[in-house]
């Protein structure tokens, strides 16, 4: 029986998932494939009860319904219990359990990607969804000093720091500010690294050709982080690099995170070389 698996959010134009795993299948041998799930939110219960079925191998989750799957699965992992986010889910034995991928896909980009350590940094984080958390888990355990977190809904940011400041460790301080304040002027002069956990960047949408921070707010000496992979080369991206700053795309992070799926649906290792391969090949880099 071929398997499937699947990509599910909602919009998904700019999603490159399905060739990274056709390379990632072809590669180990695997009879499967990959599909792109659009979701509107008031369908998801449905698609994750589909999953049931007994040729799904399961899925990733992306924007907006990361923090949303939770209350229909079976079952969480303990990462993904701990910051409320889901990004992959498998089925297995009936059920269907939430991971979260996308901690260990960050924190491995940004030590081999972005040749950054953490430890003792001022990080600021923009967004506070479920890429957000992810990405403060992964500083935490890292080590920052600090983890900034900056929005445009203070409810869901304040609700963010909250139900994370139990998981930070001695020495790390999570706090977080309105978008455009003083406090993220400041953080923006002041931070070692600025990581956009938003859409904003992303190809095909509205704001396809903004950058979240303002190109003259950066300073040279701040890495710049952008999760969103396509385009390869964001305006976040461009932005940075016009001001002599260093700064990775999402490309990389997807790869890893991805790689991680792949592991907890077959229990065999990905061929990252060619599934980044394929991705530059769909992003034509």
């Amino acid at each position: 029986m071929t398997k499937r698996a699947g990509v599910i959010g909602h919009p998904l134009g700019h999603t490159i998932s399905p060739a990274l795993f056709k390379a990632a299948f072809d590669a180990a041998g695997i009879d499967a494939t990959y599909e792109a799930w659009d979701t509107p939110p008031d369908t998801l219960q449905g698609r994750i009860d589909a999953l049931h079925g007994g040729d799904f191998l399961g899925a990733n989750v992306t924007i907006p319904h990361k923090q949303a799957v939770a209350p229909f699965l079976d079952a969480m992992s303990d990462t993904a219990a701990k910051i409320g986010a889901v990004n992959t889910i498998v089925h297995g034995d009936g059920k269907l359990t939430g991971h979260n991928t996308d901690v260990s896909g960050f924190a491995r980009s940004l030590r081999e990607d972005a040749g950054f350590d953490a430890k003792r940094k001022r990080t600021m984080l923009l967004g506070s969804g479920g890429a957000a958390r992810a990405v403060a888990l992964a500083l935490m355990e890292a080590g920052a000093e600090v983890i900034f977190v900056m929005g445009r809904k203070p409810r869901n940011l304040d609700k963010m720091a909250v139900e994370m400041k139990p998981l930070t460790p001695t020495g790390t301080t999570i706090t977080w500010a309105y978008w455009g304040d003083g406090s993220y002027l400041t953080m923006c002069n002041e931070a070692d690294l600025i990581v956009n956990c938003t859409p904003i960047g992303t190809a095909g949408s509205d704001t396809a050709a903004q950058s979240p921070v303002a190109a003259e707010l950066m300073q040279p000496r701040t890495l710049f982080f952008d999760l969103v992979y396509n385009p390869a080369e964001t305006p976040f991206v461009a932005a940075a690099k016009s001001r002599g700053a260093k700064a990775v795309g999402g490309l990389g992070m997807l790869v890893y995170q991805a790689a991680e799926s792949f592991k907890l649906w077959t229990g065999q290792d990905a061929d990252t070389a060619k599934m980044l391969a394929a991705a530059r090949g769909v992003l034509s880099v």
